[in-house]
């Protein structure tokens, strides 16, 4: 009966770790979002994270005003780029991003993780 414990503990740790490992760490997507970079903010309660607004436009009028767009949530883990990011707030940006399966409170808001910024050339 304790050998029997003992292997359905074992199994249980195991599948325990397996589902922690798929849903806060294996990358589900990953890929680039370019828009205008409408706001950026450092914020919580407890876990304070850095969280930004895209905005992804899709149609654009004849004097270059956005007439249907969609908003883009994300969270950056790092303070460099958080930096790098504040400077850049107003301005068009690709976000490279990876997407995971949850939300770790001390990691951001949203599911959506920006690893790196490029501004594309006018």
């Amino acid at each position: 009966m304790k050998k029997f414990l003992y292997w359905s503990l074992a199994i249980l740790i195991i599948v325990l770790g397996m589902f922690i490992y798929w849903k806060y760490s294996f990358t589900y997507s990953e890929g680039n979002r370019s828009g205008l970079l409408q706001k950026f903010s450092y914020k919580g309660t407890i876990f304070k994270t850095f969280e930004g607004e895209l905005i992804l436009s899709s149609v654009k009028s004849n004097q270059d005003v956005s007439l249907a767009s969609e908003k883009f949530f994300f969270s950056v883990p790092g303070k460099e780029l958080a930096d790098q990011l504040l400077k850049l707030e107003g301005t068009v940006l690709v976000l490279h991003y990876k997407e995971k399966n949850g939300v770790l409170p001390w990691r951001g808001e949203t599911v959506y993780l920006v690893d790196s910024v490029t501004v594309p050339p006018r």
